[in-house]
């Protein structure tokens, strides 16, 4: 009888001991991830996509090294609900977060974090989450700037809600958080890391290295820079030009005699030594302008130049700190099974249209930069240009970690396109902007095909407008009223509407009955 127990047991140490090794080979297998979120940054802005004035290496070295999206999309484009779109891989009306000033995400519901997790996954957000101020949830490990955070000696919310401030700058602290969050972790389990950036968002505020990166460049204006908006309401209604909304002391750090440096709390919370840096390079900036002393057109085109140069020196440590990352990752022998996806979490208005920021339905808001690699997996120097949405991340980490896809999920997993399997691609794209009042933008729903593009506004501004981006790739001449297209128009609201229900979006299906 002893025997027999003493060979029970014996058999119940080797099947632990087998299920231990399963368990580990298991997640040897299963890959890492590490998803790196930048704030604003324009698909313009990197030399991988065309830029011929800047280079951006850590970008282009993902592109390289993997593959290329040239027609990766957002939902809407806002910060805060693109963020909540690619946690829970669905559409902001599903996630309950629609914009930046009504809203709280709420952490009960699902995410590709949540998920991943309950499948043995370390999770970790480090950087920008900009999702409000409830406490994280499905993250082991979370160091996140409250709210939009600050460019220099940033404070951080911690796991625990414990705030600490670190001294340097942003984008340098958010790396070494996450690199420190690496060394640390558990090395016999998977891990999925979120690294999200504050830059580019505005105020552009470059690293002190990075000052003057850009000042011997004179950066051409976009073909559209003086848009006259003559056939869309929406887009002659809106209130984030270069010419009038962008702010001298705020945006352009023209600061004058007296207090108004003193108002600026990014400037304030510097060290000494940085802010000797700081106020000297941007006297010189002054001084070069009253020296020029432009009026009418000539300031508006001086604007759109130190915009430019800040914009672009801010997004240089950007793109070193991605390179920081990938290095870091392949000293320490984790590139080969590691998926490392790059992206913003919508595009950005270059002086496109007059305009900086986002929101419109047009390129280069909607339009998103996203560059990946996976060894093994991608071949290197790839370029896709299939249709994918940011609400598509969740449920492709999903798949990659051999996971059910929860149904609430609305996105599509993209990893039989990236393993070379049968993949249907989209032949269409539904968005939906919420947001009414910031920079006077009317709310705003529609569809995108390869050639056509459709969008109803409603609230500020009750409208339709149709583009034909083959014959206007610049979306300059609404033809919604065309007679000739209204064979398109009817074929397009069809379209519309199918997505609509698709995606279950009852407000827009209400406001486009109407």
């Amino acid at each position: 009888m002893e025997r027999l127990r003493t060979l029970i047991r014996l058999k119940e140490k080797m099947l632990l001991a087998l299920l231990i090794l399963l368990t580990v080979a298991t997640n040897a297998q299963r890959p890492n991830i590490v998803l790196i979120i930048s704030d604003d940054h324009a698909f313009q802005a990197i030399s991988a996509y065309g830029n011929k004035q800047i280079r951006t290496p850590g970008i282009d070295r993902l592109a390289k090294e993997g593959a290329l999206f040239n027609n990766a999309y957002v939902t809407n484009s806002l910060c805060g609900p693109s963020r909540a779109s690619i946690l829970t891989g669905t559409y902001s009306h599903v996630n309950g977060f629609k914009d930046n000033v009504n809203f709280n995400f709420n952490f009960n519901q699902g995410s590709f974090a949540k998920v991943l997790q309950g499948a043995g996954y370390q999770t970790a957000w480090i950087g920008k989450m900009h999702l409000g101020d409830s406490i994280p949830q499905g993250l082991d490990y979370y160091s996140i700037l409250p709210g939009q955070g600050q460019y220099y000696n940033p404070d951080f919310i911690q796991t625990g809600n414990k705030t600490r401030r670190y001294n340097g700058y942003v984008t340098d602290v958010i790396t070494d958080v996450a690199e420190d969050w690496l060394e640390h972790r558990d090395a016999s389990r998977p891990f999925c890391l979120v690294i999200g950036h504050k830059a580019t968002h505005r105020t552009w505020m470059p690293a002190p290295e990075d000052l003057g990166r850009y000042d011997n460049i004179n950066f051409p204006l976009p073909e559209d820079f003086y848009d006259d908006y003559s056939t869309r309401k929406a887009a002659a209604v809106q209130d984030m030009t270069i010419a009038k909304t962008m702010r001298m002391a705020h945006d352009l750090k023209i600061y004058e005699t007296g207090d108004s440096l003193a108002i600026e709390a990014s400037v304030k919370r510097m060290t000494p030594a940085q802010k000797q840096k700081w106020v000297a390079y941007y006297a010189k900036v002054k001084a070069d302008l009253d020296a020029r002393a432009p009026k009418g057109k000539a300031l508006t085109e001086w604007k759109f130049q130190r915009y430019m140069k800040d914009y672009l020196a801010t997004a240089a440590s950007l793109d070193r700190n991605i390179s920081k990352t990938l290095d870091f990752l392949d000293q320490h022998g984790l590139s080969k099974n590691t998926l490392v996806i790059y992206m913003s979490d919508q595009g950005f208005y270059m002086g496109e249209h007059g305009w900086f920021d986002k929101r419109f339905m047009y390129e280069e808001s909607f339009r998103t930069p996203m560059v990946m690699r996976y060894p093994g997996v991608i071949k290197p120097g790839r370029v896709i240009n299939d249709y994918v949405m940011n609400i598509d991340l969740a449920p492709t980490f999903i798949e990659m970690a051999g996971t059910r896809i929860p149904e609430r999920m609305q996105g599509r997993s993209f990893l039989p396109l990236l393993e070379n399997k049968k993949y249907v691609s989209r032949k269409a794209l539904y968005y939906h902007y919420y947001e009414n009042g910031e920079h006077s933008v009317s709310p705003h729903f529609g569809v995108k095909t390869k050639r056509y593009k459709l969008i109803r506004f409603y609230n500020k501004v009750n409208s339709w407008e149709l583009f034909d981006l083959l014959q206007d790739p610049h979306e300059l001449k609404n033809i919604y009223d065309a007679p000739a297209m209204a064979p398109v128009v009817t074929a397009l609201k069809k379209e519309l509407l199918e997505q609509i229900r698709q995606y279950k979006d009852v407000e827009a299906e209400a406001i486009f009955n109407q």
